[in-house]
Formats: structure tokens, C-alpha cells, sequence
């Protein structure tokens, strides 16, 4: 079968026809020449005796040499098992609607961080930022290495005069996203290996292993702080919410009302409010019921334990700042008063299995999946314990000052 040629082709483009031709080049490939003498490649073939043909594109925009190449991946389509018209179709809407980065960390952020990660909010904060005005609209499979190591390297470094060189927090985004890579290739929603190859260090640094515990003197620059008017109120009642329970700041934070049984006396920390994704309970303690009602009593209107919402990150810069306020010559954060907590209680004498349940850690191994008790009595009485432990002044004050 002769093949067909461009001087062929042009001869009888653009001029009017008296009847449709096709025009066969072989192998499946053939030019339809239509009455008004437009040329249209198309590809026929056969699906279980059934005719078929797809549309390859038109003459001469598509020329003869591109045409055949498109025929011979046709073909091989159709030697795998596959309807080369809908291979088509898949292709072209990769092609013109492509995946982008923006595209694919939404998607795990949406299908995956939201329901997980109470940190999902701040996950998205980062790459609002570090991310998606510089490489959020490139498709996600043409994007290379070298271009998130451009991101990660403008977070290591910092931006003179708008941000600070952060090499952890180059590699805590980094992280997240080479798991939203690999959540998108796992789930086949977008394929991408450009992240696969780097570790933690090749982009910036790993946060260190914290174990900052407040001494005494520092203890109690606290519990005075809060309890002068220099300290706002929001904060001063969260720090004291974090010194009594050991509760994460995000637990107190978005706390509200509905939590506290004041019947039972109890606490429940709602998943969608841990860490971990898993109900935590707390007791009340005694003595802290009269400060409680208090509280409630003046924001309830709201609904927030607190009296109001606040964002992570405004309590988390309010945190990161107060030692300081305080004149402290090392620094601690908000999240140090539960390693305070954590270690004061082991010191009097409470089980360490105790301390972690009231902190709301998992509990892992064997004793995590087949001992469900919350040993409530025993974390009341660690509470009655701590508060008693704390000084007398200090806490008489907190009470009226509440």
C-alpha cells in the first residue's frame, strides 16, 4: 500500500470535493478529505469486530510524520488492552488541565491533614506562604528538584528584612510535603518522585529533642505574671489552664463549654481538639471546680472556654516570648509547662503510665491496644496532689484574682 505525501496532500487541500474521501497512509492511519477539502487525520481500528476510529488532529497542523508517530502509539495502546479514543481523551486532559503543586498539597491537605493533623490549619499557612506563590501553579510532573529546593532554601536562609533564616521549619514543610507527594502517587491522583531523594538535611535542619523544665524560681515567676494586670487576661487564664491539667495549648484553646461536666466532674478533650485523634478525659480537681465557675460564668456568652477564639499562631508568638517578659536567661515556651508538669508529678511519686494518660499521650505496645482503662481515680488524685504541691500563696492569689 503506497504511503502518502505532502505534495499529495496539498494538491487537494482547501479545495471543494464532490464525496468525503479517505486517503489510506496504512497501518490504520488515513486522511479524511471532507467536501470543503479539509484534512483531518484519523486513526480506524477494531474492538471485538466493532469499527472504531479516533481523531489524530488536522492537516497540515499535524503533519505527516506526526501523524504516523500518533498512529504508532495508537497501536500500542491498543496491543496493551486499551481504547486508543480514550487514552486519548485521558492524555489530553492531563495536558490541558494539568495538575499543578497547589493542586496536589490541597489535596492531601483536604483529604488527609484535615481529618489527621490538628496542625493542618498551620500545614496550610506554610504553603500559602512558602510555597504556592512560587512554584503553586507549575504542573506538578514538569516541577523538578530544583525547584522546591529553591523554596526550602529561600525558608533556610530567610529573606533579608522580611524573614528570619529558619532551617526547622525548612524541614518541618518539607516533610508535610513529600508526604503529599507520596499521598497523591499512593492514591494515583498525581505522580511526582522530585522529593523522594532528599532527606530532612538536605534542606534544612531537624528540630531538636526538647527537655526544658522550669526550675522553681521560674515556676514561680509564672504563676505571679499571671496573676498581675500586666499579663492579659486570655493568657493569663490559659497559662493557668496548662499549669493545673498539662493539657496542650491547642486542647485549652479551642475548648469549649460543652466539654466540662461539672456533675461528674470531668473534662473531655474532643478528638478533632488532639493530637493524638483520640478522646482524652481528664478529672476536675476539687479545689479548681470554684475557679472554673467562675470562669464560665464570665464567658459563657462566647461559648470558648476562654472567652474567644484565638489563632495558633497568636498564641503560639505569645508563647514563644513570655520567658523574655519575664527576664528568664533560657528560653521555654508554653508547651515546657507540660514536661514541668510531667516531671513534678513523677518526682512526687506518680506512675509514669498515670502521667502519660493525664497528658494525653498514646499509649504504645501491648498495653496501648488491649488496656483501655483511663485510671481516672488515680489522675484526680495526681491533680488534688499537684494542686496542693503548688504554693499556697500563689494559688489563694490565682483564686481571688479569678
Amino acid at each position: 500500500m503506497s504511503r502518502l505525501y505532502d505534495k499529495q496532500l496539498k494538491a487537494v487541500l482547501d479545495r471543494p470535493q464532490t464525496k468525503v474521501k479517505i486517503l489510506s497512509d496504512g497501518d490504520g492511519l488515513g486522511a479524511r478529505l471532507s467536501l470543503q477539502g479539509k484534512i483531518r487525520w484519523q486513526f480506524r481500528y477494531k474492538i471485538e469486530g466493532k469499527n472504531k476510529r479516533v481523531d489524530l488532529g488536522d492537516y497540515p497542523e499535524i503533519s505527516i510524520v506526526r501523524a504516523r508517530d500518533l498512529t504508532q502509539q495508537c497501536r500500542m495502546w491498543l496491543a496493551e488492552g486499551y481504547d486508543p479514543k480514550l487514552q486519548r481523551e485521558v492524555e489530553r486532559k492531563v495536558t490541558l488541565k494539568p495538575v499543578t503543586v497547589k493542586d496536589a498539597l490541597e489535596y492531601w491537605l483536604v483529604n488527609y491533614a484535615e481529618k489527621n493533623r490538628v496542625n493542618a490549619p498551620r500545614h496550610r499557612a506554610q504553603f500559602v506562604k512558602h510555597i504556592y506563590p512560587y512554584i503553586g501553579h507549575l504542573p506538578l510532573d514538569q516541577t523538578e528538584t530544583r525547584h522546591w529546593l529553591e523554596c526550602f532554601d529561600r525558608i533556610r536562609r530567610g529573606v533579608r528584612g522580611k524573614q528570619r533564616p529558619a532551617p526547622v521549619a525548612a524541614g518541618y514543610v518539607f516533610q508535610n510535603a513529600k508526604q503529599a507527594l507520596r499521598f497523591c502517587r499512593v492514591r494515583r491522583y498525581a505522580i511526582s518522585r522530585a522529593l523522594d531523594d532528599l532527606t530532612i538535611l538536605d534542606v534544612g535542619s531537624k528540630q531538636r529533642r526538647k527537655d526544658r523544665v522550669l526550675s522553681e524560681s521560674e515556676f514561680d515567676d509564672v504563676l505571679t505574671h499571671i496573676q498581675s494586670r500586666k499579663c492579659n487576661r486570655y493568657y493569663a487564664d490559659l497559662i493557668w489552664l496548662l499549669v493545673v491539667f498539662g493539657a496542650r495549648s491547642q486542647e485549652v484553646r479551642c475548648s469549649t463549654w460543652d466539654e466540662w461536666d461539672f456533675e461528674k466532674g470531668l473534662w473531655t478533650v474532643p478528638r478533632d481538639n488532639s493530637k493524638t485523634s483520640e478522646i482524652i478525659l481528664r478529672p476536675i480537681p476539687d479545689a479548681f471546680r470554684p475557679w472554673l465557675l467562675r470562669l464560665k460564668a464570665r464567658n459563657q456568652k462566647s461559648g470558648y472556654l476562654l472567652g474567644e477564639y484565638k489563632k495558633p499562631e497568636a498564641v503560639s508568638a505569645f508563647g514563644g516570648n513570655i520567658w523574655k517578659r519575664l527576664e528568664h536567661k533560657e528560653k521555654w515556651t508554653l508547651h515546657d509547662l507540660r514536661r514541668t508538669l510531667a516531671t513534678r508529678l513523677n518526682d512526687l511519686g506518680v506512675l509514669p503510665h498515670v502521667v502519660e494518660h493525664l497528658l494525653g499521650h498514646t499509649v504504645s505496645g501491648v498495653a496501648g491496644i488491649y488496656n483501655r482503662s483511663q485510671y481516672m481515680n488515680e489522675k484526680r488524685a495526681a491533680l488534688n496532689m499537684w494542686l496542693r504541691t503548688i504554693s499556697p500563696e500563689i494559688w489563694d492569689g490565682y483564686r481571688a484574682f479569678g
